[in-house]
């Protein structure tokens, strides 16, 4: 390891690759943006208050784990994945008058997914590959670097990532600033000082894993995922303890119930389709469960009051799903879990045998809201296959699956009794079949890049495109950390 101090950020990284961009209306000085920090005691945690609004009937659960108003300690924000900030300074009256305060460069020229943290008066961001950590002292001018964290991971992992070398970002907690490294370590670091308190290897580069997803901290678990679908990995889901790294359970999204978890008897998926034993085998091919997909790169959220996780999961493997029959389970799958124990509670699979490359890691927002007259617990999914999906998340029941990509035509719509789709057949892909027009794309109706909900609007916003595609799928053969896809596009 190697952490390095600057008094200021001059000489560092003068390649353009990001900007941090702090912005403030005129008469709001930096001093004020953050305010004292308050770490949350155990008891503390348990604690739940509510962002909500009489006129549109939404309302937000918040705990300590979000940090004081003004402050971001977990990637969205909140667990519920909002992304919905109380702060009222800029205004549509005054946004005009606001004004750059600083930039500064990383000089990476590779994606920064990641949002910045703010915890007391310090400013964390992480970068992609090579994966360091920078603290800003947002007191003195320019935003001065306070320290670089360096964790040196293994440049092998450059050439396993499939999609550039990107990183989504930390989470904070107990005095530590926790993220993933590309080469499938997850690094705990003292927020206060940049010295490593502890790091834990959890995936194989070798095998075609990386890893570029943001922790999420519950209570005293960090929860991590893979990526890699392309490369014949197989998905799971881990959970670290806080203070020491080690690893707490694993739950795989693919083979045996023993493996994914689920077979406590409060697993009660809600459709007849999701029902039965050991699905993350019987619904493959002999053995293709083991190379299948179903990664967690993405978002997780977390029900306080529920006290369950919630998460989506990626792309069955291969892409071609002629070598692979079967609904391939647990891909393109809404999964809720105990985090103590990492036990599923219920699973939805949103598209059974995926023929599109439809990864469903999304974020999905926790609210609770009137839905035909009740107060309901629902769990708004914008999903990448174009539809927007709303379960009743203390049960999986499918309410809603309406389309927000005006020209998606995979499927015309959802059966809400079944909880199927309703499969548009010639825009289903096949082995050395040309497939035209289908929409959305592999890249669907949104990408990984999150939405918000405002409870003051009643409005959920996506950062929505418009691609489709043309697919024919191709023979493809597993040789381990290689992509192994099976489509021309």
């Amino acid at each position: 390891m190697r952490r390095t101090r600057h008094g200021n950020s001059k000489g560092l990284g003068r390649v353009a690759g990001f900007a941090l961009l702090g912005l403030l209306t005129l008469g709001v000085h930096a001093e004020s943006l953050a305010q004292e920090e308050t770490e949350p005691s155990a008891e503390r945690e348990q604690e739940i208050s509510f962002i909500s609004d009489d006129g549109t009937g939404m309302r937000i659960a918040r705990t300590p784990s979000a940090g004081p108003t003004g402050e971001w300690w977990l990637p969205a924000l909140d667990f519920a994945n909002s992304r919905y900030s109380q702060l009222d300074q800029v205004s549509k009256e005054n946004v005009q008058n606001l004004e750059v305060v600083t930039t500064w460069s990383t000089g990476i020229n590779h994606g920064h997914e990641g949002q910045p943290l703010v915890v007391g008066n310090t400013m964390y961001v992480v970068t992609p590959f090579p994966n360091y950590l920078l603290a800003f002292d947002m007191t003195k001018p320019g935003y001065a670097l306070k320290w670089k964290f360096e964790p040196h991971p293994d440049p092998t992992a450059v050439g396993k990532a499939c999609c550039d070398l990107v990183n989504r970002g930390a989470a904070y907690a107990d005095g530590k600033v926790i993220y993933n490294t590309l080469d499938n370590h997850v690094v705990a670091v003292n927020a206060e000082t940049g010295e490593l308190a502890w790091m834990t290897k959890v995936g194989s580069a070798d095998e075609g894993e990386t890893m570029t997803m943001a922790p999420i901290i519950v209570k005293d678990k960090v929860l991590v995922g893979n990526s890699g679908g392309e490369l014949g990995v197989r998905g799971w889901l881990k959970a670290l303890d806080l203070q020491t790294g080690e690893v707490q359970w694993i739950a795989y999204n693919t083979g045996p119930d023993e493996e994914t978890l689920m077979t406590s008897p409060d697993f009660k998926p809600y459709y007849a389709k999701d029902q039965g034993e050991d699905l993350g085998v019987k619904s493959w091919p002999p053995e293709q469960w083991k190379l299948g997909g179903s990664t967690v790169w993405g978002w997780v959220s977390y029900d306080p009051e529920l006290d369950l996780i919630y998460y989506g999961t990626g792309n069955p493997g291969v892409w071609n799903p002629d070598l692979r029959p079967g609904a391939n389970k647990w891909s393109l799958s809404i999964i809720a879990r105990d985090p103590e124990t990492g036990q599923a509670r219920w699973a939805y699979q949103l598209v059974p045998h995926d023929a599109w490359d439809y990864d469903e890691i999304m974020e999905n927002i926790l609210v609770d809201m009137p839905w035909k007259g009740e107060m309901r617990k629902l769990l708004i999914h914008p999903g990448r296959t174009g539809f927007m999906y709303v379960l009743d998340r203390e049960t999986g029941e499918l309410l809603s699956a309406d389309k927000y990509h005006p020209h998606t035509n995979w499927a015309s719509g959802y059966d809400l009794d079944t909880g199927l789709p309703k499969v548009n057949e010639a825009k289903r892909t096949h082995m050395g079949q040309e497939t035209y027009d289908i929409c959305p794309s592999s890249t669907g109706a949104k990408e990984v890049f999150p939405s918000a909900i405002s409870p003051r609007t009643g409005l959920v916003y996506i950062p929505a495109h418009n691609y489709c595609m043309n697919f024919q799928g191709i023979e493809a053969n597993y040789i381990a950390g290689t992509p192994t896809l099976g489509p021309i596009q």
